[in-house]
């Protein structure tokens, strides 16, 4: 101790990813500047980032500044050397010398080293993977590095990406599936082993996860092994082990992790799986050269979650620092919680029981997407998997965690029942209970930050990083810093902000755009974002908000519409489209019935169905095909792919039904013709019903009208019959059908003008009120109503069926272009 106080010691880390900075960050809390001279080498050249949300920012969720755990100022104001895009090339122990291969800093010279080499990318060996210069074929990329997610972003947004396919169907390539779906590419998954996320879930619990990800237009192929890739100069397709080709012009290589040895290996260390390390996290070769992270195997095991590199990292500062120079890492006790696409997933322990004696409780249903199984053993749980529903997550964690006892009535494990018996309440969770396992923060840490002055749950998360892995424990981290905070907690300001990149609530936001007269998203952002910095994630929904303001003044950017808003059709699982022109009332005629059929004969549709819109679909359309399409129909859109006024669904009405009061066919109609296509902050359905019977099921529709005696009708509004159900509420009841198209018309202006982006009616009418509503709306309370209707009245005047338009002109030579040629694409039996 004596020396380490006299000089300041030369600690040098190789590796910048978050098991080295980690490392570092407690080292420095333990010990600060002063005590050690801090030296990173780190092969990419930027600051420490987090890889757990490269999938977020794939998607589109995340921009590439809101990933960095330490941004390169950082470094500099706590003291540390960063050599940024160097490689350390080899150790040579007898000198203490790190070699690299920057000819300005060839050497570093260390008292003490830690390696924290982490992970690469498993390439499994495929034909056709790399050109002659050893570089990987245009169109082919691991998923691992912010390098490889921003070549993937730029090559998905390039007009000629349409189809991709994941090789590996575990946590990462479902997340890489379901990024790449959010540029508008059709995504196949190929999976070698029996069923999705094979090393974490077992095979039931995999085959309700594949039906989840089945519904959202993800391809799956399980037992398929990848032989080659094809194509010379960009990939074309890849060849399956049984022969089978899937034509794509992108692949992602996500078949999983092996850590990165070679450095160790070269140098002399012991590697067996890993780079092999003792209780203190030393190497066995030399008693000043430690590893921690993916590069390590401890006692045999090699992890690859996030929690133990904490765990590492808390050990090994204590041991360089002498804080606690006998701690030891004993390995750790692994649980995973996190999102795949979208999908909770929650695994701990054994997938199955083992022992005769081990009970062993399964609820499954697979139409939900839902997938309980606890292994007990001894009256403690040494097994939980969970997929779809992470209610009893935090209870199951406590319980695996800490081999707390169990209720007698297991029942209580997995359901909530009418007692609510089973849950434990926040302040009764222990202190150390971990809530952000990507991080490891735990309880205590939260409400020490609450404690620290931290007044907002985006403050906490910011000192603590909970919730900033994967996100799946956001609820709970809100919750634990509500209940620390006594109610005395300020609203975080970016929490109103109606897109993330700008901060201005919508009213703010909306009075900015006007003042300066901004009529296009890259105008919005180098006006009102920071720094004028773009955010991916603002666009489609400033896009929308520009439309309903400006109308025919709006300048329409490309790049700030996914790729449905783009050509107007909605996307399928197959790469190609779905069209389904406008049928007012579900109203058509022989002769338009007759231009639908010779279309999907002409255009080889592979299916035409009818809607629950009362409409025609017409799916299985190339990308390229649409223009002559939509010019060969010579109708409408019928707007079944954007955040939109929708359609109008209805009954006969009193023409034909012998129990109708009211025309709700031709109100439909007259609704449907007049709001058309409106941009809105979701999408918005109608119904219109002939009688309380209810056959167009306007009771459960954004907006319904019903017919009632007396030639009156109700309008109600926020019903849902989705995911969500919700009877709508009656916002009135008036005397003839042209005064309930000018409510219709009033509501749906307010709500586009106040509702937050993807906020659907289900949830505004509430969050607003009814009474509300009823006053501003119906009463005209502020004074607004003829504001509303003149507002909507320039919305349907500057209407442009989008078809017709873009038909025309289209916005880039390659709005509907795709690379792939034509026999190529698979042809889908009607059954």
């Amino acid at each position: 101790m004596s020396e380490i106080s006299a000089t300041r010691r030369r600690l040098v880390v190789i590796g910048n990813g978050m098991a080295g900075a980690r490392t570092v960050e407690e080292v420095l809390e333990r010990s600060g500047p002063e005590r050690f001279e801090v030296t990173m080498i780190g092969s990419e050249p930027y600051g420490n980032y987090n890889r757990i949300l490269l999938s977020h920012l794939l998607a589109g969720e995340e921009a590439d500044g809101d990933i960095y755990l330490n941004p390169t100022e950082w470094y500099e104001s706590h003291g540390v050397r960063l050599l940024s895009g160097v490689t350390a090339t080899r150790i040579d122990r007898y000198a203490k010398l790190v070699n690299t291969d920057d000819p300005t800093t060839p050497t570093v010279r260390y008292d003490q080293l830690v390696i924290a080499t982490g992970s690469t990318s498993f390439l499994p060996t495929m034909e056709g993977m790399y050109t002659d210069d050893g570089a990987f074929v245009a169109g082919v990329f691991p998923f691992r590095t912010l390098d490889d997610t921003r070549g993937m972003i730029a090559y998905a947004r390039h007009d000629h990406s349409t189809r991709a396919v994941v090789i590996g169907g575990g946590l990462l390539g479902l997340e890489a599936a379901r990024g790449l779906q959010s540029h508008g590419l059709s995504v196949d998954v190929v999976h070698a082993g029996t069923h999705l996320m094979s090393a974490q879930i077992g095979p039931d619990a995999g085959a309700v996860l594949q039906r989840s990800v089945d519904r959202l237009g993800i391809g799956v192929h399980l037992r398929a092994r990848t032989t080659a890739l094809l194509g010379s100069e960009r990939i074309t397709g890849i060849r399956l082990q049984d022969g089978t080709e899937l034509p794509c012009d992108m692949v992602v290589i996500a078949a999983g992790i092996r850590p990165n040895v070679e450095l160790a290996s070269r140098s002399g260390f012991t590697v067996e799986r890993a780079i092999v390390v003792d209780d203190a996290m030393r190497t066995l070769d030399d008693d000043d050269v430690y590893a921690v992270g993916e590069c390590v195997q401890h006692r045999g095991e090699v992890y690859g979650l996030v929690a133990p590199v904490w765990e590492q990292a808390v050990v090994l500062a204590d041991v360089l620092t002498g804080a606690d120079p006998t701690a030891a890492y004993h390995g750790s006790r692994t649980s995973t919680k996190l999102k795949v696409a979208g999908v909770p997933v929650a695994a701990m322990g054994l997938q199955a029981p083992e022992r005769d004696t081990d009970e062993h409780l399964v609820f499954a249903e697979p139409r939900r997407g839902i997938y309980r199984s606890l292994v007990i053993r001894d009256d403690k749980l040494v097994g939980a998997t969970v997929v779809g529903d992470e209610s009893k997550v935090a209870f199951l964690t406590q319980a695996y965690d800490r081999g707390m006892p169990l209720p007698e009535e297991r029942l209580r494990m997995m359901f909530d029942l009418a007692d609510g018996g089973g849950d434990v309440a926040v302040e009764d969770l222990p202190d150390d209970l971990q809530v952000c396992n990507c991080n490891g923060v735990d309880k205590g840490a939260l409400v020490h930050a609450v404690q620290d002055g931290c007044t907002t749950v985006q403050s906490v998360m910011d000192r603590t990083r909970a919730g900033k892995g994967c996100g799946s424990c956001k609820v709970q981290v809100c919750a634990i810093v509500e209940w620390a905070a006594g109610g005395a907690l300020t609203v975080d300001p970016s929490a109103n902000w109606y897109v993330p990149g700008i901060p201005l609530d919508k009213p703010a936001l909306m009075a900015a755009i006007r003042a300066q007269h901004l009529t296009s998203v890259s105008a919005v952002f180098a006006a009102l974002a920071p720094a004028g910095a773009e955010d991916a994630r603002s666009k489609m929904a400033l896009a929308s908000l520009l439309k309903m303001m400006w109308d025919d003044e709006y300048v329409d950017e490309r790049d700030a519409r996914f790729i449905n808003d783009r050509v107007h059709a909605n996307i399928q699982r197959d790469g190609t489209f779905s069209v389904v022109p406008q049928m007012r009332g579900g109203v058509t005629t022989p002769d338009q019935l007759r231009r639908i059929a010779d279309v999907a004969e002409k255009f080889d549709a592979k299916l035409v169905k009818l809607t629950g819109g009362q409409r025609i679909d017409l799916l299985g359309i190339r990308k390229e095909d649409l223009p002559q399409v939509w010019a060969d129909l010579g109708m409408p859109s019928g707007y079944a792919y954007g955040k939109s006024f929708r359609t109008v669904k209805t009954c006969v009405g009193q023409d034909f039904c012998r129990f109708g009061v009211g025309d709700s066919t031709q109100l439909g109609i007259d609704i449907e013709t007049r709001y058309q296509g409106l941009e809105s902050p979701a999408k918005l359905k109608l119904a219109v019903s002939g009688c309380p019977r209810n056959c167009a099921e306007s009771y459960v529709k954004d907006i319904g009208v019903v017919a009632i005696e007396g030639g009156r009708w109700e309008v109600y509004v926020g019903g849902a019959a989705g995911a969500h159900i919700r009877k709508g509420d009656l916002l009135c009841t008036v005397d003839n059908p042209e005064t309930a198209v000018t409510i219709v018309g009033r509501f749906i202006q307010y709500y586009r003008e106040n509702a937050n982006w993807l906020e659907r009616t289900y949830s505004f009418v509430p969050r607003v009120g009814l009474e509300r509503l009823q006053a501003i709306l119906v009463d005209d309370s502020d004074g607004i109503a003829a504001d509303l209707d003149e507002a909507v009245a320039r919305s349907v005047a500057a209407y442009q069926d989008p078809w017709q338009q873009d038909a025309a002109a289209p916005a880039t030579s390659g709005q509907f272009r795709t690379s792939l040629p034509l026999e190529v694409l698979p042809k889908v039996p009607v059954r």
